[in-house]
């Protein structure tokens, strides 16, 4: 009798153990579940961003992805405020931040179609193949820059950069005219059940969509025109701009209506930006250096100095996070800005 009580408590004190070290494990699988949905406060970019968490991305084109979600995530916020007032019963804020999601996917490689990763490190370091740009125009030009012997690393790394950014240009550019395609065989088929005074509206967001189209197409030619005279002349010295986006704003500016004062106001406000971009390229640079050390002092097994390693790559990771956000919504507001001048033209 003696026997079996200390089988009996000795079989629930196993199955308790069990119990908690279960529930231990289930409660650290939902914490790390937490964890990442507290990233985000859209599901559905928690979930992006759950899986590109596993595909392995590295720890620079996570920040760089990181800060594209939270973009993404302040306009899906505000336009479910929109929503709910009835401020977009057209859909059409609704189909451009479909449109902003896909750009992301496709920029990631996570659109489900073949494609190759735009790094966001330098072409040297990943030895990164012509096919990358996926234009014969482009590698023509490029293997012409690389072989040439106008450009030091330096710049070519900057070249690069230029390259890869009118190759994201082109793609933004065709997720839009795809857009359009299917917004305007909607259109045709609403058109003839519509009330006589809602057609011009239908009307006016066609054009406004076809004024986006025509004002990216410009902005791909004189890209491409930049690039061109680039490759063959090697950099100006003279040169206002050298950040790829930067250039394209003030391009895009020059075009406007703006007065010589709204002008002067935009050029040193670009220049901030693109120092605030330098400054988010340099942490990028910092991130990348870490995790290569962070590797180097896996391998040799010093648990004191990869510790200490890895505080300060989360730090950087942070940082460029941080960096990453603030230079996407400075870009977004000068584009916008630009965009209302440019719309101001046609009227």
């Amino acid at each position: 009798m003696l026997l079996r009580a200390r089988l009996l408590r000795a079989l629930l004190a196993a199955l308790a153990v069990q119990a908690a070290a279960g529930g231990k494990y289930s409660r650290e699988a939902n914490e790390e579940k937490a964890a990442a949905a507290a990233e985000f406060r859209v599901v559905k970019l928690s979930q992006v961003w759950a899986k590109a968490q596993r595909l392995h991305l590295s720890a620079v084109k996570l920040a760089e992805l990181h800060s594209d979600l939270k973009i993404q995530e302040k306009d899906e916020l505000s336009w479910k405020k929109l929503k709910a007032e009835g401020l977009d019963e057209d859909g059409e804020k609704e189909a451009k931040l479909r449109r902003n999601l896909n750009v992301i996917l496709a920029k990631y490689g996570m659109d489900g179609k073949k494609d190759t990763l735009l790094g966001v490190t330098n072409y040297v370091k990943d030895s990164l193949e012509n096919d990358v740009l996926d234009d014969p125009r482009l590698e023509k030009l490029w293997n012409k820059a690389k072989t040439s012997g106008k450009f030091t690393d330096e710049e070519l790394d900057k070249l690069w950069r230029e390259f890869r950014h009118h190759k994201e240009k082109v793609r933004d550019y065709n997720l839009l005219l795809e857009t359009v395609s299917r917004t305007e065989d909607i259109h045709k088929n609403m058109i003839a059940g519509l009330e006589e005074e809602e057609v011009p509206r239908k009307h006016d967001l066609l054009h406004q969509k076809h004024s986006e189209l025509k004002e990216k197409l410009h902005s791909i030619n004189q890209g491409f025109e930049r690039l061109r005279r680039v490759t063959h002349q090697g950099y100006d010295d003279s040169s206002e701009f050298e950040e790829p986006r930067v250039i394209d704003l003030w391009d895009l500016a020059k075009s406007t209506n703006f007065t010589e004062k709204e002008l002067e106001s935009l050029r040193e406000e670009l220049k901030h930006f693109e120092a605030k971009v330098e400054k988010h390229h340099h942490y990028q640079k910092q991130l990348e250096i870490s995790h290569q050390k962070m590797r180097h002092i896996e391998g040799m097994g010093d648990e004191e100095h990869l510790s200490r390693n890895k505080e300060k790559t989360a730090m950087l990771e942070e940082k460029t996070k941080e960096l990453g956000y603030k230079v996407k919504k400075h870009l977004q507001d000068l584009s916008t800005r630009i965009s209302r001048g440019l719309q101001h033209n046609e009227l």
